[in-house]
């Protein structure tokens, strides 16, 4: 049978992959583009689903969900589409439980925990010293930051267990870290995660839901229109469900692109697909051994998310945000829970089961994991979370041609070494998605970011034309980075954080008589304040 012949082929339809189909329409409406997606759907790790509630049935995100409004490339899409976006409510006392199971169960409502003196100072230094850290990252080339070595010869736990003073302190950490990647921090390179918030501008920024921050906003109707629009207008007759890619063959002239029942050849593809995902295509010519190398070793996070539906937001009557976050625990399966009323008032909790957690409660029947849950509820919020009208969630592990969320890491020792092969085109071959990302690595305006910067690649090779002069200078300069990347103005927001905090905590760790119950965190707040100042 005769191979069909297309300008560009996409593997993926998800943000990436489409943003960059639109980006190529745009710009030249005489291309031939053909998106190859192994999913009966469109949007990738952004799934809308119906879910019963108080008013019938509403629409709720069971994959990514959250934007913020420094990103850019997001926000630009959400606004040319458009949509409409909501703020995250977060008004109202904060739930903290950490420290097991018989621990005292804490609220607060500021963006930073109740925590005690000695723990409020340990924070306070430990992101001096990451924001520091994180101001010197070449983000579009880790391996130039200062000390790279050294800082991608450590995993995030081990950093952690050298520069925090207190258990307490490493265990808020380890909940950072998989609420945010669904990992471990004994999973990932420290120099990964710096990249990673250096790319967000900031550490707090991947935390919170403030202005600017990650968990900001939402999109009214949820986020996998925006997959779903984008096919509108690059054309459903371009995109193929169900036609998983299994090769990928290229020579001087063409590159052949084979699904499990077609052959296509074009002139040039782009892979969105997660970096373990496109590990599995098989490729002729091999790709260099830094790119197969590097996929090969990028796991990716495991997270159950669950959305749970009301009559009523009992917990903002009680004076309740919805947030929770609660530690590791035997009996509590998940690390963190928000609000998800949705716009038309229907009432709802979000919650996620990440990292270990997820592997172990993955294992579980779903009703006992369940019972866990509206159990946990039940002791952070009272007796009403037993009332529910429906339980809904998504294993992203068991997901077909998504293998796990929300984003792939990089263990020690790859971004020092094989990190440019993950953006470098391979002949034909061009790289997408929302790892290779430079800015919001790992979220959705990433993909966007990353599928726009594919687009632009392509064009340079098979229409140069259609580049704008300023286009053509980016992508010279993205090839030639020179010097490390400077501070970002979000990165100063943490700085003015630390500064307030430092002060307040220096106060309050006056008092001795505190200080005389933690006699090893004293001799390390006299060693830092020597050294430090």
């Amino acid at each position: 049978m005769t191979a069909e012949i297309w300008d560009v082929i996409i593997v993926g339809a998800g943000l990436s992959g489409l943003s960059a189909a639109h980006l190529l329409r745009k710009r030249n409406a005489k291309l031939k583009i053909l998106i190859l997606e192994g999913k009966d759907r469109v949007g990738g790790r952004t799934v809308s689903t119906e879910i019963p509630a108080a008013s019938g049935v509403d629409h709720w995100d069971m994959g990514g969900q959250w934007v913020g409004s420094t990103q850019t490339h997001i926000l630009e899409l959400i606004k040319e589409l458009g949509l409409e976006t909501f703020p995250q409510f977060n008004v109202g006392k904060k739930v903290h439980h950490m420290g097991g199971p018989g621990a005292k169960v804490r609220t607060y409502r500021t963006s930073i925990p109740a925590l005690s003196p000695v723990v409020l100072m340990d924070l306070t230094q430990i992101l001096w010293k990451i924001g520091r850290l994180c101001a010197t990252v070449c983000v579009e080339d880790p391996s130039r930051t200062p000390n790279a070595v050294e800082l991608d010869s450590m995993t995030l736990h081990s950093y952690i267990e050298q520069h925090a003073w207190t258990a307490e302190l490493k265990e808020e950490m380890g909940l950072c870290s998989r609420s945010v990647f669904g990992m471990e921090p004994s999973q990932m390179s420290f120099l990964f995660f710096l990249m990673y918030a250096a790319a967000a501008g900031g550490v707090l920024q991947l935390l919170e839901s403030a202005p600017g921050s990650a968990q900001e906003l939402k999109i009214k109707g949820g986020t996998q229109q925006l997959s779903q629009c984008l096919a509108d207008r690059v054309g459903w007759k371009n995109v193929r469900l169900g036609s998983a890619v299994t090769a990928i063959w290229q020579d001087a002239e063409w590159a052949k692109v084979t699904t499990t029942t077609n052959t296509f050849l074009c002139r040039a593809v782009i892979v969105t697909s997660p970096p373990h995902l496109a590990a599995k295509i098989h490729y002729q010519p091999a790709l260099p051994s830094q790119r197969e190398f590097l996929t090969q070793n990028m796991p990716v996070g495991h997270m159950i998310k669950f959305i749970i539906t009301y009559q009523t937001a009992f917990w903002k009557e009680k004076g309740f945000s919805g947030e929770i976050v609660a530690g590791s625990s035997s009996e509590c399966p998940f690390c963190v829970t928000f609000d998800a009323t949705s716009p038309s008032g229907n009432a709802a909790l979000v919650g996620f089961i990440a990292a270990q957690q997820a592997s172990r409660w993955s294992s579980e029947e779903g009703g006992e994991r369940r019972k866990a849950v509206f159990s946990s509820l039940v002791k952070y919020l009272g007796p009403e979370a037993a009332s529910f009208l429906h339980y809904e969630e998504k294993d992203w592990a068991k997901e077909d041609y998504s293998g796990g969320c929300p984003v792939n890491v990089m263990a020690p020792g790859l971004l020092t070494y094989y990190h440019p092969s993950l953006r470098k085109p391979c002949g034909r071959i061009h790289w997408a998605g929302t790892e290779t990302a430079t800015l919001w690595c790992g979220y959705m305006s990433g993909a966007v970011q990353a599928g726009q910067r594919a687009a632009l690649e392509v064009l340079a090779e098979l229409c140069p034309m259609a580049l704008t002069q300023e286009e053509q200078e980016a992508m010279q300069h993205s090839q030639t980075i020179k010097g490390a990347a400077k501070q970002t103005a979000s990165s100063k927001l943490v700085y003015q954080f630390t500064k307030k905090t430092m002060v307040i905590a220096t106060l309050a760790i006056g008092a001795a008589l505190l200080l005389a119950q933690n006699q090893n965190a004293l001799l390390k707040v006299k060693t830092y304040l020597t050294k430090g100042f």
